[in-house]
């Protein structure tokens, strides 16, 4: 029944037969095969359906909740029994916020040092996406903001703080200034992440606060665009401390630290709610504890 229950999560993920049977590897007449026989073992209809995917019926609501948890534990026992042959083996994928992927190449290449036949995927991706994509178990973790915004039940390892830095050319009156309030931004040129990034709301809310209407002249979900930007167009942008001295390392630009009232906004490991994990993911929230006690 696993690899019919793959095949359900497949479909309630996509939202058309075709491309959920193109992302498992099969034809869509297995795809569709496989999804009756598991209707008439549960004996129950799981997908409205005529011509095309017309939605999870109420049971088949039921139904996804109980088919991730039950592939989830089967891929669980999987990793356990090759873990217990093997050592840690196999791939890890995290999804992480475009802020934190400095700490997402941190925290793998340590991993990878400890445990060398474990490999990585790491994708960049919105805060909600994130937690999407541990609901549908596309990613084993994500690197994310815990504070700000509700997480549900998942399991989450504090890493740092994000504090904000102002990012202009060398030339900007800006520069040099050992720092500078959100009000100082008011009627600025800024070039900043896309709306749909926890980050940009993050900092809406700081410039209302402050009273500071900007010029939002252009948006990208690349902080590397922004870097360009700035040096580029001569805007001003914002990003978060650590992302912000990777990407100006040896460029023409300033940083200019941002005071904010209180702590700045809690980023972290965020897992699946599971008990035990996985060992390969035990292991990494495990590192990821040491290196923050570390620091």
């Amino acid at each position: 029944m696993i690899d019919k229950l793959e095949m359900f999560l497949a479909v309630a993920k996509e939202k058309h037969f075709g491309r959920a049977a193109t992302s498992l590897g099969i034809t869509q007449p297995t795809l569709s095969a496989g999804i009756k026989q598991l209707e008439d073992q549960l004996g129950v209809l799981l997908i409205f359906r005529g011509s095309r995917f017309g939605g999870l019926t109420p049971e088949g609501q039921t139904a996804l909740i109980w088919a991730r948890r039950i592939v989830g534990d089967s891929r669980q026992l999987r990793e356990e029994m090759r873990a217990t042959r093997h050592g840690l083996t196999g791939r890890l994928r995290i999804a992480v916020i475009p802020t934190a992927l400095t700490w997402a190449a941190r925290l793998s290449t340590e991993f990878g040092r400890i445990h060398p036949n474990v490999a990585f995927t790491i994708l960049s991706r919105t805060s909600i996406e994130i937690l999407q994509m541990i609901d549908d178990l596309e990613i084993d973790a994500g690197i994310s903001y815990l504070d700000n915004e509700p997480l549900g039940k998942v399991s989450t390892v504090p890493l740092y703080e994000e504090r904000y830095m102002m990012v202009c050319e060398a030339s900007s009156p800006f520069a040099g200034r050992d720092s500078v309030d959100w009000s100082d931004l008011a009627g600025q040129r800024l070039c900043l992440l896309t709306s749909d990034m926890q980050n940009r709301r993050i900092i809406n809310r700081n410039l209302s606060n402050a009273g500071a209407s900007p010029q939002i002249m252009m948006e990208s979900n690349s902080t590397v665009v922004l870097i360009a930007q700035v040096m580029e167009g001569g805007w001003i942008t914002i990003l978060s401390e650590d992302v912000a001295h990777f990407l100006t390392a040896a460029k023409p630009l300033s940083l200019v630290p941002i005071r904010t009232e209180g702590t700045g906004h809690a980023v972290g490991l965020v897992a699946p709610w599971r008990e035990p994990h996985t060992p390969v993911l035990e292991a990494l929230l495990g590192l990821s504890r040491r290196m923050v006690n570390d620091r």
